[in-house]
């Protein structure tokens, strides 16, 4: 199991004060836990976003605040600036050795799915992480989870969450009837054609049959025969 560490510096700018901070490079944070007092912290934003892209919310972080020793901590939470994106706030939740915990572990997709190999099945995935709730030292333990999908051989094969192999002593805070990811049959595309356009076409069609009608002597629904021109008597002169 990979140890992580990060190094976080005390903080006196708060509220608004904290826009200067994110501009020279550093996100602010708070550090909490149970019978603890919170602390103003802030972090180095690249090596905070390095850090986060390997161990998520599921890994227990050793967190040095520049005391003596460093202290076990989860990443509780992260805010997100809805424009850019980029990291804006951290909560770090300091844990009690001997006390379970409440978070969420990561699923990792192994293996390729016989469905969609072989009967071009699209696979929907509804989960990518877990709640649960733990004593620290199993969730060192269990990291992350794997999800075999190599059991999926036919449309509408599922993995739920009660087939996932978790520890005896890890409480699942979702729903084990909750599915996963399921191997889906596609789709076929169906073209529709506006009303509008099927009324064109249809006076298009009529009118390209009136024309052939006219072109064989017969009259155009709709329109009158015209009168016949009046026939020369023989023998009579005006």
């Amino acid at each position: 199991m990979a140890n992580y560490a990060l190094k976080a510096l005390s903080r006196e700018k708060v509220g608004k004060q904290t826009k200067s901070l994110r501009k020279s490079g550093q996100i602010p944070a708070v550090l909490y836990g149970h019978g603890t007092k919170n602390i103003n912290l802030m972090v180095e934003a690249k090596e905070f976003a390095k850090l986060f892209a390997k161990a998520g919310y599921s890994h227990l972080l050793d967190l040095n605040t520049g005391g003596a020793n460093p202290v076990k901590v989860l990443i509780h939470d992260i805010q997100k600036d809805p424009i850019k994106d980029n990291i804006i706030h951290i909560d770090f939740y300091q844990i009690k050795e001997g006390e379970k915990i409440t978070t969420e572990i990561r699923l990792v997709f192994i293996n390729e799915a016989p469905a969609v190999k072989e009967l071009g099945a699209i696979l929907v995935t509804n989960y990518h992480n877990i709640k649960i709730k733990c004593l620290p030292e199993t969730l060192e333990k269990i990291g992350e989870v794997n999800v075999d999908l190599s059991i999926l051989k036919n449309f509408a094969d599922g993995i739920h969450i009660r087939d996932l192999q978790l520890p005896k002593d890890v409480e699942l805070l979702e729903s084990a009837d909750e599915i996963i990811v399921i191997a889906t049959e596609p789709k076929e595309e169906v073209v529709e054609v506006a009303p509008a356009a099927v009324s064109e076409i249809k006076t298009v069609g009529e009118e390209a049959a009136a024309e052939e009608g006219a072109k064989e002597g017969e009259v155009p629904a709709g329109k009158e025969a015209p009168a016949a021109a009046p026939k020369a008597e023989k023998g009579k002169t005006k």
